[in-house]
């Protein structure tokens, strides 16, 4: 009989949110895989959980998964734990589930606190239907044909962002996007835990030096989509923001937060109205 490969989620702040399930199984596993285990350790030490802890990252997944894999054919049990959450999200562990499952292995989830999902339910946007995005691509151009693609799903949608991209982040969103309204949720279930409510333009200024991860929620485009924009006021718009100086591309941009939709939007009507 093979082993059970257990998904555990952990606190993504508040220690409190531990649950009685997540203990019990952390205790009873052969070993427990853990994305970094000085951090894991600490969670464990707290909760006076013993068992033994193996490294299972971005940078071993290959090899360790392996090991893994053979672990739980031989009958043992594994728990999989990421640094905060739910694993397998933007995270090595759904490699590791993808093996589990090719192989005919139990795979279980203990379920729990998870980041997302708390900031959508905390953000007053539409919570019937949203995509989680997770983190967008570092480098400019795929990260600009990433946003471009999401830009006509209709669904609010759900970033995860390191602070120090963030500013540069909501501004790229609201070009791509149109000035759309978002929250920001950092530190969520801490003691400082904060959200941040406005259009993405609005939200941009208000960041200065942000720490924290953060969660980005952002509403659909069903609502802009159904407002038409009447074609002959656009070239208008425009033309006062080239005669204040503003380039092109610049003025395009300002004339789309006024009318709350996407720079290439305004583009397409431009050229329409043109022709």
């Amino acid at each position: 009989m093979s082993g059970t490969l257990y998904l555990c989620a952990t606190p993504i702040g508040n220690l409190d949110d531990m649950t009685f399930r997540a203990i019990k199984i952390l205790r009873e596993v052969d070993v427990i895989a853990a994305e970094d285990t000085r951090h894991t350790r600490k969670l464990l030490t707290h909760f006076d959980i013993h068992t033994p802890l193996i490294r299972f990252d971005e940078n071993c997944k290959s090899t360790v998964g392996e090991k893994i894999l053979q672990r739980l054919q031989a009958g043992e049990s594994v728990a999989v734990v990421s640094d905060a959450g739910l694993p397998a999200i933007s995270d090595p562990g759904a490699d590791l589930v993808k093996l589990a499952v090719d192989a005919g292995i139990k795979v279980s989830p203990i379920p729990g606190a998870n980041a997302a999902l708390s900031a959508l339910i905390c953000s007053g946007l539409d919570t019937t239907k949203f995509l989680f995005a997770g983190f967008a691509p570092k480098t400019q151009k795929n990260r600009r044909e990433f946003l471009q693609k999401l830009s006509t799903v209709d669904a609010t949608i759900i970033f995860y962002e390191a602070p120090h991209r963030l500013k540069n982040f909501l501004t790229e969103l609201a070009e791509i996007f149109g000035n759309r309204r978002a929250t920001l949720a950092r530190e969520l279930t801490n003691i400082h835990e904060e959200f941040l409510r406005g259009t993405l333009d609005e939200l941009a200024k208000k960041i200065s030096e942000p720490r924290g991860e953060f969660v980005i929620v952002v509403e659909s485009p069903k609502l802009s989509a159904q407002i038409e924009i009447p074609d002959e006021d656009i070239p208008a718009v425009v033309e006062k923001f080239l005669a204040q100086g503003l380039d092109k591309k610049s003025a395009m941009r300002e004339a789309a937060k006024i009318f709350n939709v996407s720079r290439r939007e305004i583009y397409n009507k431009l050229l329409g109205t043109r022709n």
